[in-house]
């Protein structure tokens, strides 16, 4: 069974978040940075429904769990991820 690969991008649509380069940079940019103790699916800006998508691909190593740790990451540095 083949792996399914999802792109940064994927993971904002997934999320009902506009997932073009320029939303993506106001997005990482407005909720930039998250403190390092905070997990990514714990952070206030979320909607329970996101947070719970969150949690569950990070918990199930899911196939979404690459692009919500490269999210995570991108929310502690100053350096967006390509789309």
């Amino acid at each position: 069974m083949q792996e399914a690969h999802h792109h940064f991008s994927d993971l904002f649509a997934q999320l009902g978040l506009p997932d073009d380069p320029k939303s993506i940079a106001q997005f990482l940019a407005r909720h930039r940075p998250l403190a390092g103790d905070v997990r990514l699916p714990d952070a206030p800006f979320w909607s329970t429904a996101q947070a719970t998508f969150l949690k569950e691909a990070l918990l199930q190593d899911s196939d979404w769990a690459e692009p919500v740790d490269q999210l995570s990451e991108a929310l502690r540095d100053d350096e967006t991820p390509s789309a």
